[in-house]
């Protein structure tokens, strides 16, 4: 039996997708193994959004080298629909598949035999817009991303992602319940509703048929699955009627991941982002009134072109002052075929970096002062399967990262847990309640 193992960069999106080629793989006869492994074909997954993908990429291929030497490499994801010639030139790749290919790998892998030259099958992303595929993770993790929404519409300055997905397009909303059934019959207690840009949900050949809501309130009445999770929502997206559901649903945890990118209106608008700082204030205040206890992450970039010392500190009150739970800082890097890299006002990379680190230590004090609001009370936990020095881990509904000591027969259950100390490494200790909430 050949074998074939996987490396994936980037988002929740990209796990999905991987997860996915490797069932086509299982299906075809191959064991799937673990990276280190030496198996017979590598496929690493590529993103196109984290800094330095050419330099990850050919780290990637090179350490598969180094556990097998004859291993055939294929490369697939966004770099490779963005890079396909380049990343061919890197030493010990076989194949590159582009978006509308990666998905029919095992087609184009016939013959295992390396050449001297890469093969490329990769098509113009304008070919694949209106082609929905379909997408979820399943047998690897506690919970699973499933994929609704692919693409993007939004011509955002600093992103290639539409270069690298195209247009937006969506799942069905019964395709979507289907495969969510499917799920939860596997066992799987948690779904993380994934997409390129979620709230766009719906578009379908071109043509909006539905609305996120719509799919929102359909995914709350399948029987079996205790937690959905909303990945990503931009916020001209999170309508009051989706956050108002969220506020009662039978599933929906309170948490939300809310992309700011900039709390200066003037960057905002330099970003081309589809609203301005004083939307996202309503938004993030109608999640507290209506859920005091919802967890909100923010995405933001410092760095881009035109932020002087006074649009950072902007930012920086912006957030400080914001009842917000934690951040993802993105350092922005200029990305070919964008408009933000011919942008004037070019930020320092020593002083992106500063601001980086200043909003990274924003980020530990607002997730902090947000477990320290919970301790004392009774959390939900799913717990993972994972071990480290004698401790598991899991997360409450509210995403609050808490550690018990191991226990197997603990793993893929949801317990009910006192919250009762934060560790010195930010995680929350947690005592046991007698009632196990979910079997």
């Amino acid at each position: 039996m050949k074998k074939v193992a996987f490396y994936t960069l980037g988002c929740k999106l990209n796990f999905s997708e991987t997860s996915t080629i490797g069932r086509l793989f299982t299906d075809a006869g191959y064991a799937v193994v673990d990276f280190t492994a030496g198996a017979d074909v590598y496929v690493i997954n590529t993103c196109s959004v984290t800094d330095h993908a050419d330099k990850k990429c050919r780290k990637v291929v090179k350490e598969a080298l180094k556990y097998a030497p004859n291993a055939y490499v294929t490369i697939v994801g966004c770099y490779a629909q963005l890079k396909p010639t380049e990343i061919a030139e890197i030493e010990g790749v076989d194949m590159v598949l582009g978006a509308a290919e990666k998905f029919r790998i095992v087609e184009f892998i016939t013959d295992l035999t390396k050449n001297p030259k890469a093969i490329v099958h990769q098509q113009s992303i304008e070919k694949v817009n209106h082609n929905f595929i379909a997408a979820y993770s399943i047998g690897d993790r506690t919970r699973t991303f499933l994929k609704v929404q692919d693409g993007c519409d939004y011509p955002c300055t600093y992103c290639t992602i539409p270069l690298a997905r195209g247009g937006s397009r969506s799942d069905s909303i019964g395709n979507v319940v289907n495969r969510a059934k499917q799920i939860a019959a596997s066992g799987v207690k948690e779904i993380v509703l994934t997409g390129v840009n979620l709230g766009d949900f719906g578009i379908r050949n071109g043509q909006r048929e539905d609305k996120f809501f719509d799919l929102v309130k359909a995914l709350d009445e399948v029987e079996g699955i205790e937690r959905i999770r909303i990945s990503s929502i931009e916020p001209n997206l999170l309508s009051n009627e989706i956050i108002s559901f969220v506020a009662s649903s039978k599933r929906f945890v309170p948490h939300f991941h809310i992309p700011l990118q900039s709390g200066s209106n003037k960057i905002l608008s330099l970003m081309r982002r589809r609203y301005q700082r004083e939307l996202y204030t309503e938004r993030v205040a109608t999640i507290k009134a209506l859920i005091p206890n919802c967890c909100i992450g923010v995405d933001v970039i410092v760095g881009f072109p035109g932020e002087t010392h006074e649009d950072f500190l902007e930012t920086y009150q912006f957030l400080n002052e914001l009842d917000i739970s934690y951040l993802h800082v993105f350092t922005y890097s200029e990305r070919e075929q964008t408009a933000a890299a011919e942008m004037e006002g070019v930020v320092a990379g020593s002083t992106r970096a500063d601001r980086n680190k200043m909003l990274h230590i924003l980020s530990d004090k607002k997730r902090r002062a947000f477990y320290q609001s919970q301790l004392g009370t009774v959390g939900e936990v799913l717990f993972e399967d994972d071990q480290k020095c004698g401790f598991m881990h899991g997360f409450t509904k509210n995403y609050v990262k808490v550690r018990a000591k191991y226990d197997p027969v603990m793993v893929n259950e949801i317990k009910s847990v006192n919250l009762v100390a934060i560790t010195a490494d930010g995680e929350v200790e947690v005592t046991e309640c007698s009632q196990v909430l979910a079997h």
